[in-house]
């Protein structure tokens, strides 16, 4: 089974680490890193670098892809080429998947006309431009064969969603139990509907700083005009598919 997760300049580095953690356990898998061509590819920390194996040339035709986000999803969801490997990779994989603001990307491509989908709470605004009906509720969105994450940690509750339809449920619980992932944080601010006012101003705070950091302020005004300009030019918004149920 071949696993292709998209590494771009950017990247933060649990939105693919939590899930290729747990992934790679799955029976006969085969991790690739893909990108453009192989190379080191730096996170959105600047100082972590992770090893690109593959291109998207090299990899036609994977079983599962996992996209994570990052600070510069939103400059990346404009990379032509990235978005024909979507669209191309997603007619013949088992999965095709996103972590946090990765979904983005996923919308950028045209792959979630329609459907439900989640994201980290700032990105979720981002999608619905897309014609993709936003879930800010829920750790894990299925709809069909595309199954979204919401931010950052939540790549790990994706990574065991998927061995268990894969593996089995025991195999996944194994794989839970080998990397101890029995969450008692020592806070409980991890979802907008649990934290205060004020600890929402200073995480939004923090997140614009770190964008800016990176250079990255204008990219999402530039997604989202270039996603209107595109409705206009299709005649508006398409009419919606019916939404499926979803799952965890």
């Amino acid at each position: 089974m071949q696993i292709a997760i998209v590494l771009y300049p950017g990247f933060t580095a649990l939105d693919f680490i939590g899930p290729y953690d747990v992934l790679r356990n799955l029976p006969g898998a085969e991790v690739r890193f893909v990108w453009h061509e192989p190379g080191p590819i730096a996170a959105d920390s600047g100082v972590l670098l992770v090893g690109a194996t593959h291109s998207f040339d090299e990899t036609p035709a994977p079983d599962i892809v996992l996209v994570p986000g990052g600070l510069s999803t939103f400059e990346h969801a404009r990379d032509e080429k990235v978005l024909a490997w979507l669209r191309r990779t997603h007619e013949s994989s088992r999965w095709t998947t996103s972590v946090c603001s990765g979904s983005v990307l996923l919308a950028a491509a045209g792959l979630l006309r329609g459907r439900r989908a989640t994201s980290h709470w700032m990105a979720l605004p981002m999608l619905r431009p897309f014609g993709v009906h936003p879930v800010g509720d829920r750790r894990i969105v299925a709809d069909g064969r595309i199954v979204t994450a919401a931010g950052v940690s939540a790549g790990i509750d994706l990574g065991l969603w998927l061995s268990g339809r894969i593996a089995g449920d025991a195999a996944a619980q194994a794989v839970q139990l080998v990397i101890e992932y029995d969450p008692q944080p020592p806070y409980d601010a991890g979802h907008v509907s649990k934290a205060s006012v004020a600890t929402r101003a200073a995480a939004t705070a923090l997140l614009t700083r770190q964008t800016a950091a990176q250079r990255q302020l204008t990219a999402p005004v530039t997604l989202l005009w270039r996603a209107a300009v595109e409705r206009v030019r299709s005649g508006g918004a398409r009419r919606a598919r019916p939404v499926s149920t979803g799952s965890r």
